[in-house]
């Protein structure tokens, strides 16, 4: 099997400088003189490195243009990928693959580590090597076993837009609170039903052509994903003035609403006039819990319905990391604002379940 390794930055590929004491990245061309398991899987292996590697607080949606562009121009001389990605901000990246690479049947599989891969006890190793063996594995009929962006983290293979991190200091970094591990990895790596997630465009529910044409295109001058969103975090007592200060720009196209329990806020009349106002200007707002597990329920309970009348869209069971790149890739789109509501109301890759 042909899989292409890209290197964009992160605690894996980092070794410690004997003068300095810290850490830097090393060349991933070097790549088998610090993971020599690598080359025992039978596996063509060739090696992509951002220049400069990217530390995972410094990436920004055009790095994930920059990355899907990769992709593609790559794609059918392999038949996996592994991203190697700093924890931080993998979760945002890989979610957001996930909408830039509609179709997609060949596995994107994003992995690191909490410690460099040149130290003794870095659990870089293994999440390499075994991230790299899941991307170049196939079923009887010879498919890839994972035609979708994962990310692989101590012995689990995740949704990559159903994860979000959980850890900063134990090798269990990640985690999907609202879906089952695709595939847990021990003495045999063993994949688990249903499986895959499904493409868009092979959908049930057909998802609009022009989401396929108009999808934005990477590098300098050839487009970019929209930005202006905001994510309010609802807390008790939490004041107008407060509220209306941060979605006060004029530039701005949608909030992601972060609310309590199953989509719950407070029954304020403030509250509720200031949704009719975004509504009034066009912008979307979509609900989702700050609950790890569990779903948005609009009209459960009182205090969701008036939301829902509001005009508030619910976002299921989404992480707010899948649901910020989602409405950045559908917002750049050539879309009206029902169209991007009723693509928000689907699942287009398996990143909600809708009610």
């Amino acid at each position: 099997m042909n899989i292409l390794l890209i290197y964009t930055g992160g605690t894996i590929g980092m070794v410690q400088n004997a003068e300095t004491g810290a850490l830097e990245s090393f060349d991933f061309q070097q790549l088998q003189q610090h993971v020599p398991e690598l080359y025992t899987l039978g596996h063509h292996i060739d090696v992509h490195t951002f220049q400069p590697p990217i530390d995972s607080s410094d990436m920004t949606p055009d790095h994930w243009l920059q990355l899907r562009d990769i992709i593609l121009e790559a794609y059918d001389r392999y038949d996996g990928f592994v991203v190697l990605h700093g924890t931080d901000t993998m979760a945002f990246t890989a979610s957001a693959l996930s909408f830039l690479l509609p179709g997609l049947t060949k596995p994107v599989i994003f992995t690191g580590s909490q410690l460099p891969v040149s130290q003794v006890r870095t659990d870089g190793r293994e999440n390499l090597i075994t991230a790299v063996e899941m991307a170049a594995d196939t079923d009887a009929e010879g498919h890839p076993r994972v035609p979708e962006v994962c990310i692989y983290f101590e012995r689990k293979l995740l949704r990559g837009n159903r994860a979000t991190k959980i850890n900063a200091e134990g090798f269990n970094a990640f985690r999907t609170h609202n879906f089952p591990p695709l595939a847990t990895a021990g003495t045999h790596i063993i994949y688990k039903a249903p499986l895959p997630a499904t493409p868009l465009g092979e959908s049930p529910q057909q998802v609009d052509e022009r989401v396929l044409q108009h999808s934005p295109k990477g590098g300098a001058g050839r487009g970019h994903l929209c930005t202006d969103i905001v994510v309010v975090t609802l807390f008790p007592g939490m004041s107008e003035e407060m509220f209306a200060a941060q979605v006060s720009a004029p530039a701005l196209r949608a909030v992601i609403l972060r609310t309590f329990g199953s989509g719950n806020a407070p029954q304020r009349p403030w509250l509720l006039n200031q949704l009719n106002l975004l509504r009034q200007r066009g912008v979307i707002v979509v609900n989702i819990t700050q609950c790890d597990e569990g779903s948005v329920e609009m009209g459960r309970y009182q205090t969701s319905r008036l939301l829902l009348e509001a005009g508030v869209v619910p976002g299921y069971d989404s992480t707010w990391e899948a649901m910020l790149t989602k409405l950045m890739v559908l917002l750049a789109c050539d879309l009206s604002r029902e169209e991007v509501i009723s693509l928000l109301l689907q699942s287009l890759a398996g990143e909600i379940t809708p009610s």
